[in-house]
Order: structure tokens, then C-alpha cells, then sequence
């Protein structure tokens, strides 16, 4: 149950805290006083969009925080699935900062606000006026039936079945359109891997191939000017070779008198050793190369084919290239295997389909044991609320595949009077009609869901006298299950009320603000009071008052 809401900064409330209690609760107040600011303050504690507008100080942050007695409603499993800890006590704060943003805590702990919405579906139900209209929608009212057949575990079940289902469907459509593409692609992608293949990629190396074909390119040059350097080394008269054998000699010759000759020579020999060495290797060279046409031309037709195809796929190099031949294999590779993933995705979605299907006939079947008795119900609590004649039809239709919820269309036909013909609830001229309806469905699903808090806003709208005060019967009977609280201009329903609140405006300071009060006995009878009669209260309205509150 709702125990406290405590509210800051928010519209015309500067800090305001209501405690609560169980059973049948009522707020009243004139007009404007600011019932609905405190609802709307609930509402965005439980995840409702955030408004900067509703800041009361601009300054400042607003914060709403509203705290459960979960205890008796066994929800330790809701909070394991939201990944929350678990408090008899639980507090949800919600803060609305000056820059827009918001922030939302369970129990402390920071929360995204769908895990909130979860979790305030679990704890608390708001009937506001425009929820009649959803009287009219065929995905309400299979979620009538399904309250009333219980088929909570069911649905769950079937909802991650048809998750699974549409996952695998979405899947194989998926993959056989890339099948189709890669079918499409197969020809094109087999020519370019054979190219690739063709060329013996791996046994490339493409610096040699280079070097050896600017070799053989420029045979005749290279021969030439070796030949002329081997000459001024080792063959002219005057070669480099024998000249520095001369400057050896030379410095020998001062080796008897100049200390630091030993250091020449040895700094000598290396060179002349290395010069003899290039020498032979030039000669060498020289020796060997030799024009070759044919490897030439091999080379020639090589490289011009290994360009192409680097141009081709705009690769670099050929390690490139043999990556793009490795994903064209690949590519292969997975065309080849389309046809059995196809197969055996199919038979899982086959599996999946049928999972889905068995749990939708189980929920169809669940829901057609309850519509009657579900009708039967609903008017009996009609006919309590002054329509004694009234007449609802549930029908399920298969919508012939698989939905979201089952494959059950509902629709409430339904006849205020006798002899009428059942029409769409949405033909219900009467909001009076509508509310009564509206609430019979409500008393019903108290008995059936284990919900903690229902909260009426105006849910009288339309009704007077003897029909209030048989709603305000029946709210105190659904009291009996849940926490009831409910917003009235009605006196006969807030009578009914085990404890009553009042809220209204105070314009002290040259500011208005909202406040509520929880009234005393003699409050009340004031308050029921002005309700019957106006500003003006008279000896008559309060004895009506004092009437209505002893039941």
C-alpha cells in the first residue's frame, strides 16, 4: 500500500507530506485546489514524462518521493527480475532538475524509468477520467479477460515464446535475403577468387620481381659502367688497387722513425682488402649477368598482372590482395553453407511457431472458460449501481496468427436498457453509463489481482445521489482486498471513506499554494457539508452530513 507521499517544489506545492492508510481513503476540495497536482505528483514519481514547467521554483529541483508497504504483495520476485534490492519499506524518489533533466531511485538506488514503470505497475493502479475512453480499446479489454482468468504466468510464458518466434522469423528472413544476394553475387565473386587464386599469390614476393626485372631491363648499362669501375680499380695502369699498395709501401717505410705509421697501416689494410673484395664481386657480376629476353618478358607479364589486380581492388600490396582472396573464399565458402542454415533455421522457427501456438490455444482456451462468468459478473454489479437491465456481451475472435497477445481479438458489446440491441461500448452516450461500468470491471479485477493501491480520480463523473452512494458501497468493498483512495466532488462517495482528506489552496504571503489536511470527524462533517451545500453551510446540510458519515 501507499504509505507516504512526500512532495517538493513541485507546481503550487512548496513541501508537502500526506501519510496514508489502508483501507478506503477520499480526497475532496473545491475546484482547482489541487487535487490533480497531487496525482500528477504521484504519477511522475511512478515514471510519468517530466515537465520543467511543473517546477514550482525555477531554482530549484523538485523532488517527489513515495513509499510502499510492500510486505503483504510477495513481490521479491519482481524486484530480482528489475535487478533491485528488495525493502518491505521501498522508497521511490523521483527528482526533476532545473535543467530538465531527471532522476529516478529505487530504495536508493538509481533506476531507468522503465524498470520505475515495472515496478509501478506491480504497486499501484491510477484511474484517471480519461481512462474510460480505453473502455473502447479491444487490447484493454482482452487484458479485462486475462486479469480475470489470472493468466499472468500464462501470458509471460507466451510472451517470451512469441519473442523467440519473432526473433527466428525475423532471423530466417535475414538469411535467405542474403542468400539471395550472395546467389546473385556467387558467379561474380567465383571469377574474381579464381583470378586471385590463379596468380599464386602466396608465392610472391614483389620488391624481387621488381628488382630482378629493373636488372634485366638495364643488363647492357649495368656491364658497361661495372666494367669501367673494375677498370679504374684493378686494370688501368693507374688502378686504385695498386696505388694504395704503393701508399702501403710508403708508410712502411716509416715505421723505424714515426710511431704513429702502425696506425696508418692498420687503418690502411681493411681498406685495401675491401676494395679487392668489391673488385672480385664487381668482376663477378659482371661475369654472371647476362641478357635474358624470355625472363624478361616473364617478368614484364607478371608484373603488369599483379598491377592490374592491385589496381583492380585497390590494394596496396599484395598482402592486401591476399586478404581480399581469403574473404572472397570465405564468401564462398558461406553460399555453400546457405542452404543448410536455411534448413535448420527453419525447423527451429517450425519448433518455435508451434511453442507459441500451443501457449496462444492455452490462453484462448483460459480466456473463453471466464467471458460468461466475466459478463455475468460485471452486470451483476450493474444492476447494484442502478442499471438493472444492463447487458454485456464478451466475444473472442482468432485473428488467424500469432500477435503480441495470443490470437485473440477481444470485444465488449453492451446495453444500458432492455430490449435494446448490444452495441460497441464506444456508442455509451452516458458518462454516468460508462464510469458504473468502469468501475464494476475495476471491483471485479480487485478479486482477481493482487494489486496493492487503486487510485479513482473522478471515476463518479456523471452520477448523483442514490448511484454514488452505491459506488462509494462498492469502492469500500473493494477496500476490503486493496488500498482504495479516490477523488470526489461526490458527498455520498467521500462519506464512504474509512478516513478523508481535503485538499485546498492558501494564499497567504501573496503566494498560492496547495495543502491537505486529514480531517477529524467534526472536519468531515464540515466538509461533507459544503459538498451538499455550497460555501453556505446550513443546520440542514450538516445533519445530511452527519447522515451520510454514519452510513
Amino acid at each position: 500500500m501507499l504509505h507516504q507521499i512526500h512532495i517538493q517544489n513541485y507546481a503550487l506545492i512548496d513541501e508537502l507530506t500526506v501519510d496514508l492508510t489502508d483501507g478506503f481513503s477520499t480526497l475532496t476540495g473545491e475546484t482547482g485546489a489541487g487535487k490533480s497536482i497531487l496525482l500528477g505528483a504521484l504519477m511522475l514519481a511512478l515514471g510519468n514524462r517530466a515537465d520543467t514547467a511543473a517546477i514550482g521554483n525555477a531554482g530549484q529541483k523538485c523532488v517527489v518521493e513515495a513509499t510502499f508497504n510492500v510486505k503483504p504483495y510477495h513481490l521479491e520476485k519482481i524486484f530480482e527480475e528489475l535487478d533491485l534490492d528488495y525493502q518491505d519499506e521501498t522508497i521511490i524518489r523521483r527528482e526533476l532538475l532545473t535543467n530538465g533533466k531527471s532522476r529516478a531511485f529505487v530504495n536508493d538506488t538509481p533506476v531507468n524509468l522503465n524498470a520505475l514503470k515495472d515496478l509501478g505497475r506491480h504497486l499501484i493502479d491510477i484511474h484517471s477520467q480519461h481512462e474510460n475512453l480505453e473502455l473502447n480499446n479491444n487490447l484493454f479489454q482482452l487484458r479485462v479477460v486475462d486479469a480475470a482468468a489470472q493468466n499472468a504466468d500464462l501470458q509471460k510464458q507466451y510472451s517470451a515464446a512469441f519473442a523467440d518466434y519473432k526473433h527466428l522469423q525475423a532471423e530466417l528472413a535475414e538469411l535467405k535475403e542474403n542468400a539471395r544476394q550472395m546467389s546473385a553475387d556467387y558467379d561474380y565473386n567465383q571469377f574474381q577468387y579464381n583470378q586471385l587464386t590463379e596468380f599464386k599469390l602466396d608465392n610472391i614476393d614483389q620488391e624481387e620481381m621488381e628488382n630482378e626485372f629493373q636488372t634485366l631491363s638495364n643488363v647492357v648499362d649495368i656491364q658497361q659502367n661495372l666494367s669501367s669501375a673494375l677498370y679504374v680499380l684493378q686494370d688501368g695502369e693507374q688502378n686504385i688497387i695498386s696505388e694504395l699498395s704503393q701508399v702501403r709501401q710508403a708508410v712502411q717505410q716509416t715505421q723505424r722513425y714515426f710511431q704513429k705509421s702502425e696506425e696508418y697501416l692498420q687503418r690502411l689494410e681493411p681498406v685495401i682488402i675491401e676494395i679487392k673484395d668489391l673488385a672480385q664481386e664487381m668482376e663477378s657480376d659482371v661475369q654472371r649477368l647476362e641478357n635474358q629476353p624470355e625472363r624478361l618478358e616473364e617478368l614484364r607479364s607478371k608484373l603488369d598482372k599483379l598491377y592490374s589486380l592491385m589496381q583492380k581492388h585497390q590494394a596496396k600490396d599484395v598482402a592486401e590482395l591476399i586478404t581480399i582472396r581469403d574473404d572472397l573464399e570465405a564468401k564462398l565458402n558461406k553460399s555453400d553453407n546457405y542452404d543448410a542454415a536455411i534448413e535448420q533455421l527453419q525447423k527451429q522457427l517450425a519448433e518455435a511457431t508451434e511453442r507459441a501456438t500451443t501457449l496462444a490455444a492455452k490462453l484462448s482456451e483460459s480466456r473463453h472458460n471466464v467471458i460468461e462468468a466475466l459478463a455475468k459478473q460485471i452486470c451483476s454489479h450493474l444492476t447494484g449501481l442502478g442499471m438493472p437491465n444492463a447487458q454485456l456481451q464478451i466475444t473472442l475472435t482468432d485473428t488467424g496468427s500469432l500477435t503480441p497477445t495470443g490470437r485473440d481479438s477481444a470485444n465488449f458489446m453492451f446495453t444500458a436498457n432492455r430490449n435494446h440491441e448490444l452495441q460497441n461500448i464506444s456508442k455509451i452516450a452516458s458518462g454516468g453509463e460508462i464510469s458504473r461500468l468502469m468501475l464494476s470491471i475495476k471491483a471485479i479485477l480487485s478479486k482477481s489481482v493482487a494489486l496493492p493501491t487503486v487510485i479513482f480520480d473522478e471515476i463518479d463523473t456523471g452520477v448523483s445521489g442514490d448511484i454514488a452512494h452505491k459506488m462509494g458501497e462498492l469502492m469500500s468493498l473493494m477496500a476490503k482486498q486493496m488500498q482504495v483512495i479516490t477523488i470526489t466532488h461526490l458527498p455520498q462517495i467521500a462519506a464512504k471513506g474509512s478516513v478523508q482528506y481535503r485538499v485546498s489552496k492558501n494564499d497567504e504571503g501573496g503566494t498560492t499554494h496547495t495543502i491537505v489536511d486529514k480531517l477529524t470527524d467534526a472536519e468531515r462533517v464540515d466538509e461533507i457539508a459544503r459538498m451538499l451545500s455550497g460555501k453556505g453551510i446550513t443546520t440542514e446540510a450538516r445533519e445530511n452530513a452527519k447522515s451520510l458519515l454514519k452510513g
